[in-house]
C-alpha cells in the first residue's frame, strides 16, 4: 500500500478515521515526544505481531524517527500478511519540521 505523508497523517488523526497507530521507536522516544500511537519497538515486532492479527486487512499507519525503521516495520508486516501497511515519510522529524510540534 502507498506510504502516508505527515500532512495526510494529521488529517486523518484531525478527522478521527480508524486505523491502526504504531510507534516502532524505542521507548525512550517515545516518552519524549508522541502521537498517540501504540508503542511496539521495531525490535520487538516480530514477537508481538500476533497482537495486530485481528487486523490484517485494515489500514495500519506505522512511524518512527525518520521513517526508516517504519520502513521495515511495513516490510516486516506486509511479509506477516498484513495487506494495508503504510509508512509515514519522513516520521516524526517530517512532523515537527511541518507542525513544529
Amino acid at each position: 500500500m502507498e506510504d502516508i505523508t505527515v500532512q495526510e497523517l494529521k488529517q486523518k488523526l484531525d478527522a478521527g478515521e480508524q486505523f491502526v497507530f504504531i510507534d516502532v521507536r524505542e521507548p525512550w522516544e517515545y516518552e519524549e515526544f508522541n502521537l498517540g500511537a501504540q508503542l511496539i519497538p521495531l525490535g520487538d515486532l516480530v514477537n508481538r505481531a500476533w497482537e495486530l492479527e485481528a487486523h490484517k486487512n485494515d489500514e495500519i499507519v506505522v512511524h518512527c524517527k525518520s521513517g526508516g525503521r517504519s520502513g521495515m516495520a511495513k516490510q516486516l508486516l506486509t511479509a506477516q500478511g498484513f495487506t494495508k501497511v503504510r509508512n509515514t515519510l519522513g516520521g516524526v522529524l517530517e512532523w515537527k519540521a511541518t507542525f513544529g510540534k
